[in-house]
């Protein structure tokens, strides 16, 4: 079990929500987020943790979207932090963002296509903050383990490992769900990435998505057992900057986390 913020993620504890938009877009859409989850989940009584990209490193297009700006990004993250009282998460793609991001965010974030770069796991295990590792798409889960020592070896242990598919065929992912338990066996919390997982990657000039399948996969993984559920939710996905095709209306988002209460309750009461 870690800690963020008084909010305990893992050892049976219930499960805990990470969601925001994919990317701070502005601070009116990251805020309306913000907002409106956090009244939701205070409402069933879920823990909650804010989701946002600062800045996207890894995109299909030469012309996708990137950010607007990390300074801009940042400082919105930090004020959704003091004004709503929530932990942040975002992500890092290089050792030298590791300090600007921990300034900010109480969860580091390494992405599915760095999760073996070993001097960013070192540089982020470093700064003392969650780590939160989402394994590759290439990877096999028990390979997630390379990746766990090498946070560990910075004496940090304040580690989180998130599924969110993997590779198959072309232009498609799949999720075993046996990968949340051998991934638990290393002994950190595992999360499952319900959004991400349903992405058609490089299906265009951006990547593609099937958000249909979105809550069939959680509702899997919250039977399986998981110790927080991440997704990426949008006030309005079509418009969205990045991942349109595979972000949750937040309409949506209510009657979705009812029923992973429902299942958690039930899974973690046995």
């Amino acid at each position: 079990m870690i800690e963020v913020k008084g909010i305990k993620i893992g050892g049976n504890n219930p499960f805990v929500l990470i969601a925001g938009p994919c990317i701070v877009e502005s601070k009116e859409i990251a805020f309306q987020a913000a907002e409106s989850i956090k009244e939701i989940t205070t409402k069933l009584q879920i823990p909650y943790v804010y989701k946002s990209s600062y800045k996207k490193a890894n995109r299909t297009s030469i012309n996708s979207f990137t950010g607007i700006g990390d300074k801009e990004a940042l400082e919105i993250l930090s004020e959704i932090a003091t004004k709503f009282q929530l932990p942040i998460l975002t992500d890092v793609h290089n050792n030298e963002e590791v300090a600007g991001a921990a300034s900010v965010a109480d969860i580091l974030q390494i992405p599915a296509f760095l999760s073996r770069q070993t001097e960013l796991l070192i540089e982020a295990g470093k700064s003392g903050k969650v780590v939160n590792i989402k394994k590759g798409q290439f990877l096999a889960p028990d390979e997630m383990k390379h990746a766990v020592s090498k946070v560990e070896s910075t004496g940090n242990k304040n580690i989180l490992l998130t599924e969110r598919g993997t590779t198959f065929g072309y232009h498609n992912l799949v999720v075993d769900m046996r990968s949340i338990i051998i991934m638990k066996e290393f002994g950190y919390p595992v999360v499952m990435d319900a959004t991400h997982s349903v992405q058609l990657p490089g299906e265009n000039s951006i990547s593609g998505g099937q958000p249909v399948y979105i809550k069939p996969l959680a509702r899997a993984a919250a039977a399986v057992g998981i110790d927080a559920l991440f997704l990426e939710v949008h006030p309005d996905p079509p418009k969205a900057l990045s991942d349109a095709a595979s972000q949750l209306p937040l309409s949506k988002l209510e009657n979705l986390l009812i029923e992973i209460k429902k299942i958690d309750d039930l899974v973690k009461g046995f």
